[in-house]
């Protein structure tokens, strides 16, 4: 069976290598004779070490690097007899005109080792390729290169020889792509704050090529080469997105190495955190409850018009729990961070979040896709401004939006600040200033209803004058009633912080604000507490419940 392996092999070779053999040659040598010779030794060595026995694994591979290894022979032979070849080798790289150079794909021949040539030109520093293909496949001459790149002709020399090196050491190498290259993950985000003037950070979160990256540098800090084999991406173009991400302040780049900034929370992490909070959500969200309810019953003894009556009590308990449930969450914070000295604050803008390019001030952390048992996701939307609107006056309306039966599919994601502006107006009962397709629009997305030519709001609204405790008594008891549920929760946020501290990559562990971050968003449990209420009968909700304004409210 080899035999006749060997025999094919045979056959082969003289049929379709002997002509490229000799041309390898007579490039080398210079000469048809010494060419004939040389191309000779090399038949010989292979169809010997054929007739013997040898089956390589890759014929072709094979043949070429025999032709390398006779021709270095040959070098030295000739070098003894003649000193004035005594530089010239095969570890060496005549740098002439390129006509006079012993090009790169020249020596390759065609054939599997050319696709070898390119695939790790891909993956090529863009420092050394550049050169390369400028003196390879543009035919400029190193004079020409050191010019146009600022360098003197012996650093493109010792680059161009460098490079030759690293082609060849990567061309014998069994290169693997990473996981990630056939086989993404997805990341979902948090982000708060105020994005950048080119939307920032979600240009980039909403991409998979980014997310992937950015999840392979999280894993492990890794060099741009390394992350273009992990992502499966050339280098060339996994270099211009490492320049955005590090642009961006998403990554960081550490000496050669790049670095996730923002942490990301395995799926592993996620799925203990939400049992832990199955666990107590039962006795929080009864902490919560009774802390909301004794603030409602003082308010409506003290200061019934607190609210405008737009709104049954039961459509006002959505917006006015998920507020008593972030009161809570902030009290938490409070609790576990007494005594604690505080993370600094330096690089924060108004808004309490990091500031960024752009305009931008945001912090964002990464949740791996966790498809176990977790709560309905809860967000909470303003009104937003755009860019030229900044310095106008702010419009307290914010909504909050419940990932629950479809309950967030029914009103629209965010809220232009014209429209808010104008929804203000009608609380104020001056909506006669407004854009008449405005109001109609509004009053489409159920935020507003028409009765005789006036407009009314639909939603919940607070006057921040009477909604304050004021009897020294009450105020005591409802914080007594408040320390009773963060009490409760800081169980839950020392769990929480207790993962997160788990899996902290090195890079991290001295950015306490980032640390704090994590732990807030993925500690939140207003989801939770959305179900628990539901399944307890506190929040009233039917299948076919076509109420729009759940969560909705503004402060005035």
């Amino acid at each position: 069976m080899v035999s006749e392996i060997c025999g094919g092999l045979i056959s082969e070779f003289t049929e379709n290598y002997m002509e490229k053999l000799f041309y390898f040659c007579l490039k080398r040598t210079g000469n048809v004779i010494e060419a004939e010779d040389l191309t000779h030794d090399i038949a010989l060595n292979i169809i010997s070490a054929l007739s013997g026995g040898t089956v390589p694994v890759s014929f072709s591979a094979w043949v070429w690097q025999i032709a390398r290894n006779r021709w270095c022979a040959w070098v030295k032979e000739k070098r003894k007899r003649n000193e004035s070849t005594s530089d010239y080798d095969i570890g060496e790289l005549e740098l002439g005109e390129p006509a006079e150079a012993a090009l790169i794909e020249d020596e390759i021949v065609r054939g599997e080792e050319l696709s070898l040539l390119r695939r790790e030109l891909a993956f090529m520093r863009s420092d050394c390729r550049n050169i390369v293909l400028a003196y390879y496949i543009e035919n400029k001459s190193v004079r020409d290169i050191a010019s146009s790149l600022s360098l003197s002709e012996s650093a493109v020399k010792q680059r161009l020889f460098r490079a030759r090196k690293i082609l060849k050491e990567g061309m014998d190498m069994a290169r693997e792509f990473g996981k990630l290259s056939y086989n993404p993950e997805n990341i979902t985000f948090v982000c708060n704050g105020v994005f950048g003037a080119n939307g920032e950070p979600w240009t980039f979160l909403n991409r998979s090529l980014c997310k992937n990256i950015m999840l392979a540098a999280y894993r492990n800090p890794s060099t741009a080469e390394e992350l273009a084999l992990e992502v499966g991406v050339a280098l060339p173009y996994m270099e211009e997105e490492l320049n955005a991400l590090v642009g961006a302040s998403l990554m960081k780049k550490n000496e050669n190495r790049y670095e996730t900034a923002f942490f990301i929370v395995s799926a592993q992490a996620q799925e203990k955190i939400s049992a832990h909070l199955r666990g107590l959500v039962p006795e929080l969200t009864k902490a919560i409850i009774e802390a909301l309810e004794f603030t409602v019953q003082c308010r409506n003894e003290k200061s019934p018009r607190w609210h405008g009556g737009y709104q049954s009590y039961e459509g006002m308990k959505w917006a006015l729990l998920m507020l008593q449930t972030d009161t809570t969450n902030f009290d938490v914070l409070d609790l576990y961070n007494a005594g604690r000295k505080a993370p600094p604050k330096s690089d924060k803008g108004s808004f309490g979040h990091t500031k960024r390019p752009d305009g931008g001030e945001w912090d964002v952390v990464g949740m791996e896709t966790f498809n176990g048992d977790r709560p309905a996701f809860v967000g909470l939307h303003g009104c937003v401004n755009s860019p030229e609107e900044m310095l106008l006056p702010a419009v307290d309306f914010e909504q909050f939006r419940f990932q629950y039966k479809g309950i967030d599919q029914k009103t629209p994601q965010h809220m232009p600040y014209s429209y808010a502006k104008a929804l203000e107006a009608v609380v104020k009962g001056k909506s006669g200033s407004e854009s008449e397709s405005v109001l109609k629009r509004l009053e489409e997305y159920g935020y507003i209803s028409e009765s005789g030519g006036e407009y009314k709001p639909r939603f919940l609204v607070m006057y921040r004058d009477k909604c304050e405790l004021t009897d020294s008594g009450d105020k005591e008891k409802a914080d007594i009633l408040r320390k009773k549920a963060a009490e409760v929760a800081l169980r839950h946020y020392r769990f929480c912080r207790e993962q997160i501290c788990r899996e902290i990559p090195d890079f991290l562990k001295s950015d306490e604000y980032q640390i704090e971050h994590a732990c807030a968003n993925i500690f939140a449990f207003r989801g939770a507490v959305l179900e628990e209420s539901i399944a307890q009968g506190y929040l009233k909700f039917g299948e076919n419940d076509d109420d729009r304004m759940f969560g909705a409210f503004m402060r005035i």
